[in-house]
């Protein structure tokens, strides 16, 4: 991609129309979902019709989530997807091993990412985020981990969502995008579930309808304030090396300028 990505809408396999809607709704990148979003009887179909999408080019990335690795269709899923050209990354949902993302990577060379929805899976985050140089990303999927966990109120979920973040980092990967918000009609919920997110150390967030989208975006974008700040911040630091304080009091180091940088970069969606 020639830009950081922000949004992902997710959309099922086996509505080849709707597909073909979701390309065009503006996201940064479109997943394929021939698991959850397929059920057992479509699951063939899905995968087909698929596969012949992705035969040619598309105009965004579209990534496709596979069925859970230790069932009984991803290896199909698999096989029918290698090698398309309008293929751009696996999305792997339930992953709890290292091993089943090398088995992947060895197996079909394109990026994958892989989705942490157990205890068992946050417990290895850090082994499976640097399991395969093709590895690109870790998220989790949280409707699965709160039954997983018994999870009822949000804030149960906040220490594994750190820790898929600080592995994503330590195994030197972007920052994890914030799972689905269920409730597509709820655009208030979503905008002050992504700025928790964002407060977290999330960047961009999943999608299941595109009047979802400009919500995320908003959401991850810098504000108008937060560019200002760093705008000042690095030109503060270009005049002066070092530890300084600008003239409102705040204290600029190495760390201020480097996140200076970071909202800079991502307010161009460099």
């Amino acid at each position: 991609m020639t830009r950081t990505p922000l949004t992902w809408l997710y959309v099922p396999g086996d509505r080849p129309h709707v597909v073909a809607k979701a390309l065009a709704a503006g996201a940064d990148v479109v997943v394929v979902d021939l698991e959850d979003a397929v059920a057992p009887d479509r699951k063939g179909y899905a995968r087909e019709a698929t596969a012949e999408l992705l035969t040619e080019a598309q105009p965004v990335p579209v990534h496709v989530r596979v069925n859970a690795l230790d069932g009984p269709w991803a290896a199909a899923d698999l096989t029918a997807l290698a090698g398309l050209r309008g293929l751009s990354g696996l999305r792997l949902p339930k992953v709890t091993s290292p091993d089943q993302v090398r088995q992947v990577a060895v197996a079909t060379p394109v990026p994958l990412y892989a989705l942490l929805e157990s205890a068992l899976g946050i417990e290895h985050a850090y082994a499976i985020a640097t399991a395969h140089p093709a590895l690109r990303g870790i998220a989790l999927g949280e409707a699965d981990l709160r039954a997983d966990l018994g999870v009822r109120g949000d804030a149960g979920l906040d220490w594994p969502r750190s820790r898929v973040i600080v592995a994503a980092r330590a195994a030197g990967l972007a920052p994890p995008s914030q799972t689905v918000h269920p409730d597509i009609r709820d655009l208030d919920g979503l905008a002050a579930s992504c700025a928790h997110g964002r407060a977290l150390g999330f960047l961009g967030r999943a999608a299941i309808h595109p009047r979802q989208l400009p919500v995320i975006e908003r959401a991850y974008l810098p504000t108008e304030a937060e560019i200002e700040h760093a705008e000042t911040v690095i030109k503060a630091a270009s005049a002066n090396e070092g530890a300084q304080a600008l003239p409102d009091g705040r204290f600029i180091d190495a760390a201020v300028v480097a996140m200076a940088r970071r909202t800079l970069s991502l307010a161009g969606r460099g």
